[in-house]
Parts: structure tokens; C-alpha cells; sequence
């Protein structure tokens, strides 16, 4: 008898250690959920909520959404709450215990479904610097055989812009040699950027013994170059986005500051195909003088971004497609536009393995696969020169791909289409006003 109630309570203690693990992973389910969930305006959003959880507006936002749940929607112990968004706002919303004790709180925010149109164009990038980027610090020997470090003396380092010397702007790594040699004297006041910081130095320049002029002991880049792919542009604003990443210097790994910069239109040249180990890459032919898309406004860790010129936005006559919300980026089908021979711009499948539930800015946001068995011929994958490519999924723009995976070119990382919006947003104001100079 003793050993049947050993087993009844044994049975009995399982099964709250299995309801207790069950709630235990709704409970840290409910702390990591988004803090934000965005709804287009006249469409509507299903939220699950399994119990003991409710959920609930904070007040009656009634004009900006309404909120509803059906039992007949209800399985087991999982509610569908459906969102309705009726007019652009924000609504506070609350996740309670048993609907008392609150839990966590969310913003549902109602917004204008933005329109964008896709691009997959293969272009030419061609940036220039603010003042030069010190790349390297190094010993100068100078007329008396002696050997000096005047940069490092002065605190430069690699990495830093160089903006003025003696109040005059630095145009580029000519110039620096030429006011060096017109200054020649025995110091010189020099404005520093270093992470966005901007700080003033003393340099005392050293005569070189090579050539008779005057050095700091630095190697400086002021410009950079390559191919890479429009994601899309705003037929209202003219403003574009590319890349999907920042333009970084090579040598230094440091997002480049912007000067000035255009984007070109491209021609596919030749394609080196990716291998396991070895990252392919896109050739393609640009010429400065011609077919100028475009001008650089903005370099930042989530792409380029710029205005487009008048001449291309009138020859140029794609449709607009919706974006897509990062809540709405799902597991499946969905397919890029590239440009892989010529000037062409074709459609091509993928798969999109993983979508992160991101909060934050992220260039990593979705894991995606080649599956377009044309492109696997051609390219192996993701190379470079594809970043920036959009992908559309459902009909929507969602992202752009940003890397290729070194050790299986079939597979890659994306960046959702809401991070690349967040970096022109601020800056509609002062590309309004570049937008009036390009013609």
C-alpha cells in the first residue's frame, strides 16, 4: 500500500515539475519578447499569449488601435490577439500574470507603410575622405641621419583624421605635403578626429633625408573605391541606400569619415566564384566621368547613403514596392536582385534560414541561403560586390545582404530594411538640401 502512494506522489511531483518548466520558459518568454511592435496603418497584427497571461491597453487608445480576442481562436491555453491598427500613434500595452500582476510593458506603434523602390543596379563607389586618414605612424630620418617619430611625439595615431594644419582644411595626402613644405615652420597646429572627437596637437616636422621635405612620419589615405550594389531609393526624396555595411579603410578597419562621394552606374566585368575558405568577388567597370547615379552624403556601419540625381530618377522607372517590418520577416522563400552580368538586374531565389528578433541596429538580422540554381553556377553564392542586394519577400522589401559566410559562400547574413531607414531619418532635412545641387 505504502509503495502505491510512493508512486502516486511520485507521478503527481512530475507533473509539477513539468508545469512548473512549462511556465518557467513562458515566464522568460515574456521578458525577451519586443519592447516594440510596429503596425502599418489599416492593417492588423495576431499577438499569441499563452496562459496565465493576458494582455491589455493601458488606456483607451481606441483611436489609434482597437484590440480584440475571440474564443474561437482560443487553443488550449493560447489566446490570438488581434490588433487593429486605425489611425498613426502610439498605444501602451501591458502583459499581466493572471491578469493582475503586470509583467512587462510594450509600445504598439501604428505607421505609415513606406514605399521604397527596390534597386539590385551593380555600381561604383568612389568616397573621399574628410581631410586624410592616418593609416600608419612611422620614423622619418632626417637631414642630420638621425631617426624621429613627430606624429607619434605629437599623440597621433593610426586611425585619426587629420583635418587642419596651421587652420587651413585638409584637401588630401598631396596637401598635407605641400603646406608642410610652405609652413616649414618649426611647428605646426594640427585639428585631430579620433572616434568622432575632434582635439588640437603641436607637430614639430623633421626634414626628411630622402627628399628634402618636410614629414610628420605618417602614411595617409584620402579616398577609396570599389563595386557594390543600390538597395533602394525613395522616389519622394531621391534619397538612396547601399551596401548594407559602412566603407571601412582596409588597413585600419575604421569606418571612413565622408567628404564628398558618388555612386556610378557599373558594368559587370568578370566574377571570381566563391569556395569554402575563399570569398568571391564582383569585377566591374565605372568611369567617373559618366553615368553618375548619385552623391555620398552618408557612410555609416549600416550602409551608404545619399540623393539620387535627377537624370536617373527620370530614366529610371521601377515600381515602388511596401517594406516589410522585422516582425514580419519569416522562415521561407524570398529572393534577391543582383546584377551579375553587364548592367542587368535579375531576380534570384533564397531561403531565409533565421530571422533574430532584434531590438537594436544590427547588420547580422537574418540568416539567408542561395538556392537560385543559375546563380550558384555562376557565382558560387554570395560574393562581393552583392552587398546591398535587396531582398523582397511576400511582395515586400524586408533587407539587403551584407556578408557572405567564408567557409560556405552559399550562406550569408542580411540586414532588415527598418535598420538601413533608421540611418537616413534623422538626415531628410540636410539631404533636401544636397538634393537641390544635383542635377
Amino acid at each position: 500500500m505504502y509503495l502505491g502512494r510512493y508512486k502516486e506522489r511520485r507521478k503527481i511531483s512530475l507533473l509539477v515539475l513539468i508545469f512548473l518548466f512549462f511556465y518557467a520558459i513562458q515566464m522568460i518568454g515574456a521578458f525577451y519578447c519586443p519592447t516594440e511592435i510596429k503596425i502599418a496603418r489599416g492593417e492588423n497584427r495576431s499577438i499569441d499569449v499563452v496562459f496565465p497571461f493576458s494582455l491589455s491597453a493601458m488606456h483607451d487608445e481606441d483611436t489609434i488601435v482597437q484590440s480584440t480576442y475571440n474564443q474561437n481562436f482560443t487553443k488550449g491555453l493560447k489566446k490570438t490577439y488581434k490588433i487593429d491598427g486605425i489611425d498613426t500613434g502610439e498605444a501602451k500595452f501591458q502583459l499581466k500574470l493572471l491578469g493582475l500582476i503586470p509583467v512587462k510593458k510594450f509600445d504598439v506603434n501604428v505607421v505609415n507603410r513606406e514605399y521604397l523602390v527596390p534597386g539590385g543596379n551593380a555600381i561604383g563607389v568612389k568616397l573621399n575622405t574628410k581631410g586624410v586618414l592616418v593609416v600608419a605612424v612611422t620614423d622619418v630620418l632626417g637631414i642630420d641621419g638621425k631617426r624621429y617619430n613627430p606624429a607619434k611625439d605629437a599623440g597621433i595615431k593610426t586611425g585619426d583624421s587629420i583635418l587642419e594644419i596651421n587652420n587651413i582644411k585638409v584637401k588630401d595626402a598631396e596637401h598635407v605635403v605641400e603646406l608642410l613644405n610652405q609652413i616649414q615652420d618649426s611647428k605646426v597646429k594640427i585639428i585631430v578626429e579620433r572616434n568622432k572627437i575632434r582635439f588640437e596637437t603641436e607637430v614639430a616636422p623633421i626634414k626628411s633625408m630622402q627628399d628634402n621635405c618636410y614629414r610628420l612620419g605618417i602614411w595617409v589615405r584620402d579616398k577609396t573605391a570599389g563595386i557594390g550594389t543600390l538597395t533602394f531609393y525613395d522616389d519622394d526624396s531621391k534619397i538612396f541606400g547601399a551596401l548594407g555595411h559602412g566603407i571601412t579603410d582596409m588597413d585600419t578597419g575604421n569606418l571612413l569619415n565622408v567628404e564628398y562621394g558618388k555612386i556610378m552606374n557599373a558594368k559587370i566585368a568578370n566574377i571570381e566564384q566563391g569556395k569554402r575558405g575563399s570569398p568571391g568577388e564582383i569585377r566591374g567597370i565605372f568611369y567617373e566621368t559618366e553615368n553618375v547615379l548619385g552623391e555620398i552624403v552618408k557612410n555609416s556601419p549600416y550602409g551608404i547613403y545619399g540623393v539620387m540625381t535627377d537624370e536617373f530618377m527620370k530614366f529610371n522607372k521601377a515600381k515602388a514596392l511596401p517594406i516589410g517590418f522585422k516582425e514580419e520577416v519569416k522562415e521561407g522563400k524570398a529572393y534577391i536582385l543582383t546584377t551579375i552580368d553587364n548592367d542587368k538586374t535579375e531576380k534570384f531565389e533564397i531561403e531565409i534560414l533565421k530571422a533574430q528578433p532584434q531590438q537594436f541596429p544590427n547588420q547580422k538580422s537574418m540568416t539567408i541561403k542561395v538556392t537560385d540554381k543559375r546563380l550558384l553556377q555562376k557565382t558560387g553564392g554570395i560574393v562581393q560586390g552583392m552587398s546591398g542586394s535587396p531582398i523582397i519577400q511576400d511582395g515586400k522589401i524586408i533587407g539587403a545582404i551584407t556578408h557572405v559566410f567564408v567557409n560556405d559562400p552559399t550562406k550569408g547574413y542580411g540586414i532588415y530594411i527598418e535598420w538601413m531607414l533608421d540611418q537616413i531619418k534623422p538626415s531628410y532635412q540636410l539631404n533636401e538640401k544636397y538634393a537641390q545641387n544635383i542635377k
